[in-house]
């Protein structure tokens, strides 16, 4: 194992900063990689078994991913340091690749999503509930002032974006596409505004559902992809607060938006982005996002926008925000680990840790962006 890591720790840092690091093997030796006197490793990778010990000689990322997600392998020191050198490892993996659409070919677009929309956000609200802001329980990115301003406060100002950019008043009718945990509803319906809120994931159904009835405020919640919803008339505006990752045909969504809008509404999204539609991990697409969901495309929404109705007033850079908002949630979901451990196991842990500091490492680096933007529908 220590000489595959050294040939590939000469073959990749010849073109990328040296990061110094240790390997201990599971028979207590330690292996240092580009280790000086005068820096010391700004990790350690643990191997805990013979397990550990394939997955890390296999260089496969998917392998080492699944060896820190089942107990084989563990990282002592930053892990965000480890994800940043992902590409140290390869990531071919067609057979995944193609599982990822003949699912959505077999069962229809629509059911398949929201198979897979349940595999994530069907956990325990409780979990999630862990590491999200406290005020709001928003799961897309904040809006900051600065690096070190809570997380609450940089989600409300979220809110009171979203707000502005759709010029709503009291009474008003808007639909908001993916209910999560009720951030935008709650906002808006606490200010007069009515909200319809679709969902497709059960466990975010029941939460919203005894939320606003606790409250008594004026949401429906309604299980139901959004390209299939109905409404008897149309609404005043859109939020689709991050689901657009979630409907990678842009033309087909777009052409939903027109059927339910009035002329002259808006619609505010917001989405985590890539330069390239499926250059997502292996990993993530098998065990965090499965199914068809993609990162936008910005370009290629852009030219559905200018073939529709629409048109687009604004995008603004989130990518920061993003990296803000993923660290901070990173960095709670570590500090409820005994908790999360003891309730909800060690595997669910170590996934949204990979998930997390991922993300978080992903906007760092610049390999994900983020934007925010708001569209209008042409005036009658």
């Amino acid at each position: 194992m220590a000489d595959v890591l050294g040939r590939r720790y000469d073959e990749y840092f010849s073109d990328h900063d040296p990061v110094p690091f240790e390997v201990v093997s599971h028979d207590g030796t330690t292996h240092s990689f580009g280790v000086a006197t005068t820096e010391p490793p700004r990790f350690t990778l643990l191997v805990l078994d013979s397990a550990g010990h394939d997955a890390l000689a296999s260089l496969d990322q998917l392998q080492v991913a699944l060896a820190y997600l089942r107990g084989h392998l563990d990282v002592d020191g930053d892990l965000a340091a480890v994800l940043n050198m992902r590409n140290f490892f390869s990531d071919i993996h067609p057979i995944a690749f193609l599982g990822r659409w003949l699912p959505s070919l077999w069962h229809g677009r629509t059911d398949h999503d929201r198979r897979a929309i349940s595999q994530h956000y069907d956990e325990d609200s409780e979990f999630f509930l862990t590491f999200l802001d406290s005020r709001h329980r928003c799961y897309t990115q904040g809006v900051f002032a600065s690096d070190d301003e809570p997380l609450e406060d940089a989600m409300t100002r979220k809110m009171d974006l979203a707000l502005d950019a759709i010029q709503v008043k009291p009474g008003d009718r808007v639909l908001e596409v993916g209910g999560g945990w009720g951030a935008f509803s709650e906002h808006a319906a606490e200010r007069g505004i009515n909200v319809t809120t679709v969902t497709l994931a059960v466990e975010s159904e029941r939460f919203l559902n005894d939320l606003f009835a606790r409250k008594q405020l004026p949401v429906t919640v309604v299980r139901e992809h959004i390209l299939r919803y109905q409404s008897a008339e149309p609404f005043d505006a859109i939020v689709n607060m991050g689901v657009t990752e979630h409907l990678p045909d842009y033309r087909a969504t777009l052409r939903t938006y027109e059927r339910l809008l009035r002329p002259g509404g808006r619609v505010y999204l917001d989405a985590l982005a890539m330069r390239r539609k499926h250059t997502s991990s292996t990993f993530f697409k098998k065990y965090v996002y499965p199914g068809r969901s993609a990162p936008l495309l910005l370009h290629s929404y852009l030219r559905q926008v200018a073939h529709s109705p629409f048109e687009l007033l604004n995008v603004e850079d989130d990518r920061h925000n993003y990296f803000l908002t993923c660290r901070a949630w990173a960095e709670r979901l570590d500090a409820r680990k005994e908790e999360i451990v003891a309730q909800w196991g060690d595997e669910l842990y170590r996934r949204f840790r990979i998930f997390l500091w991922g993300s978080a490492s992903g906007f760092d680096t610049r390999m994900v962006q983020a934007y925010r933007w708001t569209l209008q529908r042409e005036p009658a």
